[in-house]
């Protein structure tokens, strides 16, 4: 991968805006060395939450396996999202960082869409 798409969601890290009234988008993002889990050699979450708290409404992260209780199946690629709070996790193939954001935004759009919520995503 391209340092420099990379370096695009390094420099996220620890932003929070708020995307619609009520509603944050927050960023985390650092380095790390490559492994079977992070093979791209970043640690990532990208979540959609209520302003007050409470799960997730959206989140893309690499920080376990989809699905799976942590701890457990730690073989391979660890990047994947969740629809929602309930949503056990999905993975996700990792293909850069403007696929990253692009699939993020799109999912915070349809979360909103779906409570009502107006955006200008």
């Amino acid at each position: 991968m391209a340092g420099d798409d990379l370096d695009a969601l390094l420099v996220l890290d620890g932003a929070s805006f708020e995307m619609a009234a009520g509603f944050l988008v927050e960023f985390k993002a650092r380095r790390t060395a490559p492994s079977a889990a992070k093979p791209h050699g970043v640690s990532y979450s990208l979540v959609l939450r209520r302003k007050e708290g409470g799960p997730p409404l959206v989140r893309f992260d690499n920080a376990h396996r989809a699905g799976r209780a942590k701890g457990r199946g730690r073989r391979g690629a660890h990047d994947h999202w969740h629809r929602s709070a309930e949503d056990p996790g999905r993975p996700y193939v990792f293909r850069g960082t403007s696929r990253l954001l692009g699939d993020f935004w799109r999912e915070v759009k349809r979360a909103l869409d779906e409570r009502g919520v107006p955006n200008d995503l």
